[in-house]
C-alpha cells in the first residue's frame, strides 16, 4: 500500500494483519490483565513502558498526515498518531524528547542519516516520525543489541523495528505484558488502528533491537 505517508518516511499497514492479544478499545488496565506481568525494577523504565501501554485507549487511529509541530515538545492530537509516535511519547514520559534530541544530531550530522525523502535539511516537524531515522539515532547513540530467535533476548522496555515487506517498516516497543503460552513479551504499537499490545514480535522480520534504557 503506497500513499502519501510513504513519502515522509511513515508506514501505513492496516492491511496487514497482526496476531491480537487485545481489542484496539482495550483500556490500559484490562492490557495489563491481559497476560503475565513482569515486574519492572528501574523506575525510568517502568515509566517508559506505562507511557506505552498508556496510549492504549487513547490513540485510536492511525493518522500519517504531516502537521507542522512545536518544538521541542511538538505531537500530533494524542487520539492519532503513527508507529514512531508510540516510542515518541513514551520516552517523553522519561524526559527524553527525541523529537529534540533527534533533530539536534540532525543537525550536526545530516549526512549520517537516511536521505531518501530528497529534504536538503533537518526537519523538526517529521524527522522524528521517520522509522529509519530512529533506527538510525538509536545506532548511532550505541543502542544496538542482537536480533536473535529467541523472544527472552527482548526485554521489557527495548525498541524493535521490522520491514513488513514492499518497502514497509514499523516500530514499536516490548512491554512487560506476556500472554498464556506466549514466547516472548508482548509488543505496544500502531500498526493501523491505533495503539495496541499484541503477541507480534516475530510476525515479520526484525532488522533493528535497541535498548535505549537499561
Amino acid at each position: 500500500m503506497r500513499t502519501k505517508a510513504l513519502a515522509y518516511g511513515l508506514v501505513v499497514a492496516a492491511a496487514i494483519a497482526p496476531v491480537a492479544a487485545c481489542r484496539p478499545d482495550v483500556s490500559p488496565a484490562a492490557a495489563r490483565q491481559s497476560g503475565q506481568l513482569t515486574p519492572v525494577e528501574s523506575p525510568t523504565l517502568k515509566l517508559v513502558i506505562d507511557g506505552a501501554i498508556d496510549q492504549i485507549g487513547s490513540t485510536v487511529s492511525y493518522d500519517p498526515a504531516y502537521v507542522k509541530l512545536d518544538y521541542p515538545g511538538g505531537d500530533v492530537p494524542p487520539d492519532r498518531g503513527v508507529c514512531s509516535d508510540v516510542i515518541v511519547r513514551a520516552f517523553r514520559k522519561a524526559s527524553v524528547d527525541l523529537q529534540k534530541e533527534l533533530h539536534e544530531d540532525m543537525k550536526r550530522n545530516f549526512s549520517a542519516y537516511p536521505q531518501q525523502w530528497g529534504a536538503a535539511r533537518p526537519d523538526r516537524n517529521i524527522d522524528h516520525r521517520r522509522v529509519p531515522n530512529l533506527m538510525t539515532y538509536f545506532k548511532r547513540l550505541k543502542k544496538e543489541v542482537a536480533i536473535t530467535n529467541n523472544g527472552q533476548d527482548y526485554f521489557p522496555g527495548d525498541v524493535v523495528a521490522w520491514d513488513l515487506g514492499n518497502g514497509l517498516v514499523h516500530i514499536g516497543l516490548v512491554s512487560n505484558i506476556k500472554g498464556e503460552g506466549a514466547s516472548a513479551h508482548s509488543i505496544v504499537h500502531n500498526i493501523g488502528a491505533g495503539a495496541r499490545v499484541e503477541d507480534v514480535l516475530f510476525s515479520w522480520k526484525i532488522i533493528g533491537h535497541y535498548r535505549y534504557f537499561k
